[in-house]
């Protein structure tokens, strides 16, 4: 049985038409999503911004953010009153000044909508009567969303943006699986396909090792330094993505991690022209 949000949302259908509907989504640099999930600030700022068209000409918005781990999910917001279309943005740029509005503030992060955003749906702001009555209720959550749940170690595929929110909020259930394995894994660079190829060993679990990368952005390999020392850690941030190809227990013998790592560069050809591995 599907529930309307309007159920829950309750909003005047009167007023509808003071309201735009804002459908965050990827921008080709970040997602709204981990944008979120960096500090309330940035979300804010990121539905501050004006550009050269003035998208949210109403008295309010109505936010919602993709959840883009799942197809035609959408996470609640807030709903913003806007105070001025003409604010200073900083470097000679006009936004929009806002502030959150009372109404439903206990759902932000919490409530997920289900919504299909048909392929003619182009641009970020919508009249919101035009929609509202498509949302269906899909879950509300029990705390605020605060990042991805440990997919399994067979399925992390995972850009640096998200690890990076996974380590700032200690998931329980990413830290428990990968705190107690070793392995092997392979960071990616989107811009070029380059691979590099690690492990972790000794007394050190793959929690550990990725940790090394979210605080420098290059864990200390040579060439991944050398990409970091050029461009800052900002190319990691927009670049980077991890993945576990094997994993085993602390218990196994080092010497099998090193030979399953040599393995990696042998088949992903990552020590020449394909990869960032010297060794």
């Amino acid at each position: 049985m599907t529930i309307n949000a309007e159920h829950i949302l309750k909003l005047d259908y009167s007023n509808l038409s003071k309201y735009k509907l804002h459908l965050a989504c990827y921008n080709g640099h970040e997602q709204p999503l981990n944008v979120y999930l960096q500090g309330w600030e940035k979300w804010v700022s990121w539905n501050k911004w004006r550009g050269n068209k003035n998208d949210f000409n109403r008295e309010y918005i109505f936010s919602l953010i993709q959840f883009y781990h799942e197809p035609n999910k959408w996470l609640f917001g807030g709903i913003f009153r806007v105070v001025d279309t003409l604010a200073d943005y900083g470097n000679t740029e006009v936004g929009y000044e806002l502030e959150l509005v009372d109404l439903h503030k206990e759902l932000v992060g919490r409530l997920v909508i289900d919504f299909y955003r048909y392929q003619g749906m182009r641009g970020r702001a919508f009249l919101l009567e035009n929609y509202y009555q498509k949302f269906i209720i899909s879950e509300i959550l029990k705390r605020p969303f605060d990042g991805i749940n440990f997919p399994g170690y067979e399925n992390i595929n995972i850009d640096f943006p998200e690890l990076e929110i996974v380590f700032r909020y200690q998931k329980n259930d990413w830290k428990g699986a990968l705190e107690n394995v070793k392995g092997v894994y392979v960071v990616v660079d989107k811009s070029n396909g380059r691979k590099y190829i690690g492990s972790a060993y000794g007394d050190f679990g793959i929690w550990s090792r990725w940790a090394v990368y979210i605080g420098t952005g290059h864990g200390f390999n040579d060439e991944l330094t050398r990409i970091i020392s050029e461009n800052g850690i900002d190319y990691a941030w927009r670049n980077f993505r991890f993945s576990l190809l094997e994993y085993r227990s602390m218990r196994i013998d080092d010497n099998v991690i090193i030979n399953r790592e040599s393995y990696w560069k042998e088949v992903l050809l990552t020590r020449g022209d394909f990869g960032y591995n010297k060794n």
